[in-house]
């Protein structure tokens, strides 16, 4: 096997599913032959599902213990010949034992890469119906929109058609109203002005000279008690604003006189104080 085939089966086997881990199982201390601790105590506990405890207990060591002697034994008169035999054939065993774990390894290598191939294509499949179907989708999307939008729009300009011709035609309506309104305004206008303009002119042909004197004294007099009554108002006014300014002035005067009473007591109470400092003193 060559050196990129081993990198690839490296790679491959780093990618490939990793089995769990199995639980190993604890094994029971072997005693040894040669030596024998008579004073040693092991006690076994299970702590948990598939695990167990061991507590060893050492005693204080002894002072000289003879150790067991084991009988010598007779070693066997092997030749070179034999001794090479016997490698070549363990060698031959080892690299016959090493290819046959390289071929499975190998199956198994192409087993994985090609349910990884299958995989992909299966991706790539899956993956490019689905952009077909999303982009079918799409598309169909795209148009029901489109022709929504085409549909709003058609109705919405004859929505707005309506409303102008609506619009339009109160507008008329409006104008023609207030212009015949305007127009029956204008007539009336017309006519009280000229029954007014005629009844003036009777009026002034049926005065003579002597109303007319009547008139102007009437004005005379009523402008005479507008002037009396203005003045009335006048005074009035004016001793309004006198009686104000007494009181105003009575308020200051009266305030400034209770001033001068509080400082006429602040006064006092300072020249009681400093007089009861003084016989204070003079007592010290």
């Amino acid at each position: 096997m060559s050196a990129e085939q081993v990198s690839s089966a490296e790679v491959n086997r780093r990618s490939a599913p990793t089995k769990k881990p199995t639980k190993t199982r604890t094994k029971q201390p072997k005693a040894s032959k040669k030596v024998k601790f008579i004073t040693t105590e092991i006690r076994c506990q299970e702590k948990s599902k598939g695990g167990l405890c061991y507590e060893v207990i050492l005693a204080e060591p002894a002072g000289n213990v003879a150790l067991p002697k084991l009988p010598p034994t007779q070693g066997k008169n092997v030749s070179a010949e034999e001794i090479e035999e016997k490698l070549k054939a363990a060698e031959e065993r080892r690299l016959s034992l090493e290819a046959k774990k390289m071929a499975d390894w190998s199956a198994k290598m192409a087993k994985i890469e090609e349910a990884s191939r299958k995989k992909d294509e299966l991706d790539k499949e899956f993956k490019t119906h689905a952009k077909e179907v999303l982009h079918t989708k799409m598309e169909q999307y795209e148009e029901k929109r489109e022709q929504q939008l085409s549909e709003i729009k058609e109705k919405l300009k004859t929505h707005a058609a309506d409303i102008e011709k609506t619009r339009q035609s109160l507008e008329q309506q409006k104008v023609e109203e207030l212009q015949k309104h305007l127009e029956d305004k204008l007539r009336n206008a017309a006519t009280l002005r000229d029954d007014n303009i005629k009844k003036i002119l009777d009026r002034l042909k049926e005065h003579n000279t002597d109303k007319l004197n009547e008139v102007r004294a009437a004005c005379y007099q009523t402008e005479a008690q507008k002037s009396t009554e203005k003045t009335r108002i006048i005074e009035n006014k004016l001793s309004t604003a006198e009686q104000n300014r007494e009181k105003e002035l009575q308020k200051k005067l009266e305030n400034i006189r209770k001033h001068e009473r509080r400082a006429e007591l602040v006064r006092q109470n300072k020249a009681a104080l400093a007089q009861k400092t003084d016989v204070t003193a003079s007592s010290g």
